[in-house]
């Protein structure tokens, strides 16, 4: 059986939102629709932006999901010179850089408030 993994985050607009994640990952949609698009972010890791049909779901609900880009190499100052470039792009930044065991971290939040952590990759 071959897998992969598809980690899909919940979004209100998913062209809005995959422009905001192309712009922070370098990255083209591999597949797009009006309301999904997907990158592809190596073999057998994809992500996606869905924007769904939630009925009565409005855009005020926190998000709680969180996507973890394990950067490999990610030695703090990689994740450090990550951070910055972000926190240029006017990304909104949760938290700092920090040591939380497994590395320097940071956590940022996409325009819909879904959280995006930046680690290295163990």
């Amino acid at each position: 059986m071959t897998t992969s993994v598809l980690s899909v985050v919940y979004v209100n607009d998913a062209p809005a939102a995959a422009r905001f994640y192309g712009d922070l990952l370098g990255l083209s949609p591999s597949f797009e629709t009006p309301g999904y698009v997907t990158f592809a972010l190596g073999p057998g890791a994809d992500l996606a932006v869905w924007s769904g049909q939630f009925e009565g779901l409005s855009p005020d609900v926190p998000r709680t999901g969180e996507v973890c880009l394990a950067v490999h190499g990610g030695g703090p100052d990689q994740i450090g010179a990550i951070f910055e470039q972000w926190r240029s792009k006017g990304v909104t930044i949760l938290r700092e850089p920090h040591d939380a065991g497994f590395g320097l971290t940071f956590l940022a939040a996409d325009p819909d408030g879904n959280r995006i952590r930046v680690a290295p990759r163990g």
